[in-house]
Parts: structure tokens; sequence; C-alpha cells
């Protein structure tokens, strides 16, 4: 049987997830600050108002350069922050984010590193006119981040999900 590169790849975050909650747990003294967790919440209120104003490059400025986005129903992996910009901007229709709703169930992390699980509701349009189609989605959320040798948080790994369509 042969396993798909996305779910390696989703299977050394789970294991880099759980060592950072273990070492977490271990070392409470490290544990993120209430400034530290302020400061998380700003970058995904600045994630979401970037999106919610079209600004692709307010969106990317809060990634690291080596991000990677682990897309629902099993996408391949998105690697680099050039291969972001590719796969949420690409060149064509214009698509317009109208509704950004982030729920952030639980914040956590140890020293320089932090993850952000909760649930999520997106909204968007594509086209123009008569040609513009309204699409939405709503599920679930990890996303890992970075301090930054400056105390600023990065965005490093970010993960989501949806039910799949019911059949009948």
């Amino acid at each position: 049987m042969r396993i798909s590169r996305a779910f390696r790849l989703a299977l050394s975050i789970t294991a880099a997830l759980a060592l950072l909650l273990s070492r977490a747990a271990s070392a409470e003294s490290r544990a993120l600050s209430s400034s530290d967790e302020a400061k998380i919440q700003a970058v995904l209120e600045s994630y979401r108002q970037a999106w919610l104003a079209g600004d692709a490059e307010g969106v990317l400025r809060l990634f690291t350069r080596e991000a990677v986005l682990l897309p629902h129903h099993g996408v391949e992996p998105v690697v680099g922050i050039e291969a972001v910009r590719a796969f949420w901007f690409p060149p064509g229709p214009p698509v317009t984010v109208t509704e950004l709703t982030q729920i952030v169930d639980q914040i956590g992390g140890s020293c320089d590193l932090a993850y952000v699980r909760g649930h999520s509701r997106v909204t968007w349009i594509t086209g123009k006119g008569i040609d513009a189609k309204t699409s939405s989605n709503a599920g679930t959320n990890l996303t890992l981040l970075r301090r930054e040798t400056d105390g600023s948080w990065r965005i490093t790994h970010q993960m989501w999900d949806d039910p799949l369509p019911r059949t009948n």
C-alpha cells in the first residue's frame, strides 16, 4: 500500500504537534504568556481583515517563507510562500472573500511555537457580473505559528478541512 505525500506530511505535523503539546505540558514556565496569546489573536485578526480587504500581500506577509498549507480532502501540500501565492492568488477571474469567520477553540504552545485549533466559515465570489458565482464552506482548522526574532508571530503551517458533500 502506497502512502500519499499529503498523508505523510499530515502525520509529520501531527507528530510535531504532539511533541509540542508534551513539551508544553512539562514546561509550564515556558508556556505562552497572555501577551503571546494576544499577539497570536492579532495575527488571526490581521489574516481575516486582509482576506476581507482583498489584500493578497497582507495575507502572505503573515506567513513564513517556508510556509506549508495542507488543504482539505487530501489535496497535495502547498510548500513555500510562492506556492502559497500561486495556490490562493492565481491569475484569472477575481476572487472576493465576503465572509471569513474564525472561532478559536484552543491556543497553546511553548516558548517559540504555538498552535491554534478552531472552526471557520468562508464565503467568496468568483468572476464578475453574470459570471459571478458564490461559494462557501465551513469546517475545522489547525494553524501553527513561530515566534520570530523580533518577537512577532508568523504562520508556518495551516491545515483545514470541511465535511464532504452529502450524497443521498
